[in-house]
């Protein structure tokens, strides 16, 4: 009998879980196709391409929305069971609050980790291929930059020629290894420079003994400069926020090639926010089901739902904006970074403690 019943209870709250989860997922591709549209409308292009586009980055999206969909999914559950008054059976049964509570908490806990090690890779692989894709399309394609395996390479147009550097990688404000190529506007080499160390800090690009390539008279010479100054169009904050984007990073890769990532130039405080985001995710879920059991599970008698979606959405918007607030607070070094991500987990986790044992009471 325990199985059968076990068997119900995750059944019905996966059931759930799904059905919030396909909701999502609907909403996430109608809104963002209007998006995919807008952008596209000047381009050559079919209805495929928007919608394609789209079906790749919304599961991104879901994820995100993770602690959100089991919120509610946990909610409508407990509040079908209660109103049906399945609740009241399974307390015959000897299923109290909180044994209910622990079968629902260990289901969002092992699905937090199967969407970390399982789906996680998948959308981290459609979502770069989006960018990747997007990028092909977009109108600001005279600057380019690209990570990739033998290193950094960015293109600028400047007025009548264009500049292609490649560096070996990123280390905190400097470019190593770099090679310069300065092209006129049929793409003939003007000018080549080379250096083992550039500082881009700032827009002014400091180059470290430059030695500097130059056609004069059809000769190729070249000469040594010891403090050499570029502008650029980039500085080392914003090639760094074009690669903030955790959903191209999956769990895996932050697990596996974490070193890797550090050494191709990936910035380590925002390797170290990705990491600590993705593994409180199931940490999260756990305690989203916690708080969706304190506000259904304190009586067994009929109630109107209207009142605990209006209740469920504020609980969402304060959870959120806490949220927002600790990672504020950590990226403008109030406090470290580690703790801006999990002291909404650790402050949950309180609230939801104290909540549980007055409702394993009722």
């Amino acid at each position: 009998m325990n199985k059968i019943i076990l068997n119900y209870i995750i059944k019905n709250f996966l059931k759930s879980f799904f059905i919030i989860m396909i909701v999502f997922f609907c909403f996430g591709i109608i809104l963002n196709l209007f998006e995919e549209i807008e952008f596209f409308k000047s381009l050559n292009v079919n209805f495929f391409t928007p919608l394609v586009l789209t079906s790749m980055i919304v599961p991104g999206i879901i994820i995100q929305s993770l602690p959100f969909i089991i919120f509610i999914s946990s909610m409508w559950f407990m509040l079908k069971i209660r109103n049906n008054k399945d609740l009241l059976i399974l307390k015959v049964y000897g299923y109290s609050n909180l044994k209910i509570f622990f079968i629902l908490a260990t289901t969002s806990f092992i699905l937090g980790w199967l969407v970390l090690v399982l789906v996680s890779p998948i959308t981290s692989s459609l979502t770069k291929f989006y960018e990747k894709t997007k990028s092909n399309y977009s109108k600001e394609t005279n600057h380019l930059i690209s990570f990739n395996k033998n290193g950094i390479w960015i293109k600028e147009s400047l007025n009548n020629s264009q500049r292609i550097i490649s560096a070996h990688k990123l280390n905190n404000y400097d470019l190593i290894n770099v090679t310069i190529f300065h092209l006129d506007s049929e793409y003939q080499l003007i000018e080549k420079i080379s250096s083992e160390r550039v500082n881009i800090k700032d827009f002014d690009w400091e180059i470290d003994q430059a030695r500097v390539f130059k056609f004069e008279d059809n000769i190729f010479k070249s000469k040594e400069i010891t403090n050499l100054k570029i502008k650029s169009v980039y500085n080392y904050d914003k090639i760094t926020n074009l690669f903030k984007n955790f959903e191209t990073i999956s769990f895996l890769d932050l697990t596996l090639r974490y070193n890797k990532l550090i050494s191709n130039g990936y910035n380590g405080l925002f390797l170290k926010q990705t990491l600590n985001t993705h593994l409180s995710l199931p940490f999260l879920l756990l305690l989203m089901t916690g708080i969706a059991a304190i506000l259904t599970m304190h009586t067994l008698k009929d109630s109107n739902n209207l009142t605990y979606i209006i209740l469920g959405l504020i609980v969402v918007v304060v959870v959120f904006y806490f949220k927002d607030l600790s990672l504020a607070l950590g990226k403008t070094a109030r406090i470290s970074m580690t703790l801006s991500i999990w002291a909404p987990v650790i402050i949950l986790s309180f609230f939801s403690f104290i909540g549980i044992l007055q409702i394993n009471e009722k």
